[in-house]
């Protein structure tokens, strides 16, 4: 389920900004990139994160920019002095100029400068920590505004899946009928011919079977209450709701391919258009 979530932090020399992305996974696929200051504290971050969000391809990031007058960067100087006398011992060896810009020439060496990462105290700590915890809860409410949406739509196509069901029941007396003529019209053919009695009425019970779709209806009624019942249960759901739909399409299925009626087929077409659209999204789901 996608989310967002972005906090910044003012610190008396430093500003420190938490960002998280959430993108959709079936499961957690953890992606930072944090400043080299905080990076001890990776280890509880992600345990965090993988409590908070369960799952999702999460790209978390934590940088900071220096808004005082000093800087982490110092001036090395034994390496730029070890330059410098080197420089000037080859000029003189090769009768070579020396360089008209000695401060560009030096600083521009190897090491010439060296950056001193200073451990964050408890305080600090705290600061960043508060961001990145309201950053995570602006992405946790980011996503439950997207799963309420969700939620709607979810309950709006079961609806309609439930009510194209229904309909099915207005053909069923125009099916049977069809059914039970062509049966007698077989039974013409059949009366003056010699045929094995019992084998026939087996084959019979078997075709009537075969075309009987009560117990079809009868499951798919069934799964479209249980996705619903169990999409009020809260979270954690994505993929029993997942095995659900897929339920739900075997029998749409096997209602289709039984049916052997115009009428009901196209309303099995109309319900796998609305089960696509569930599918589609059901992927959003946690």
């Amino acid at each position: 389920m996608t989310g967002f979530g972005k906090v910044t932090a003012e610190l008396p020399s430093k500003k420190v900004t938490v960002e998280i992305k959430s993108l959709n996974s079936k499961q957690l696929d953890l992606n930072t990139r944090i400043s080299a200051v905080y990076r001890d504290k990776e280890i509880e971050i992600r345990n965090e994160l993988l409590q908070a969000l369960g799952r999702g391809k999460i790209e978390l990031s934590i940088y900071l920019e220096n808004i005082g007058k000093e800087t982490a960067a110092r001036i090395n100087f034994p390496v730029v002095e070890s330059y410098y006398e080197q420089i000037k011992a080859l000029s003189d060896r090769l009768h070579l100029q020396e360089p008209s810009e000695w401060f560009r020439t030096l600083l521009r060496m190897p090491d010439a400068l060296k950056s001193e990462v200073a451990e964050p105290d408890e305080s600090e700590w705290n600061t960043v920590h508060e961001a990145f915890v309201e950053a995570t809860r602006q992405l946790i409410a980011f996503r439950e505004q997207e799963g309420a949406m969700l939620q709607k739509l979810f309950e709006e196509k079961i609806a309609n899946i439930a009510a194209l069901l229904v309909q099915t029941d207005l053909y069923e007396g125009e099916r049977i009928e069809k059914i039970k003529s062509r049966i007698l019209e077989s039974l013409k053919h059949l009366s003056e011919a010699d045929y094995d009695r019992n084998r026939f009425e087996q084959e019979l019970i078997y075709y009537i079977e075969k075309l009987d779709v009560n117990e079809e209806k009868t499951r798919l009624d069934n799964h479209l209450k249980y996705f619903i019942d169990t999409l009020n249960q809260g979270r954690s759901q994505g993929r029993k709701l997942g095995f659900i739909a897929q339920e739900i399409g075997r029998e749409i299925n096997t209602l289709g391919s039984k049916s052997n009626h115009a009428g009901i087929q196209k309303l099995v077409v109309q319900m796998k258009d609305e089960l696509e659209q569930i599918k589609e999204q059901v992927l959003n789901v946690l």
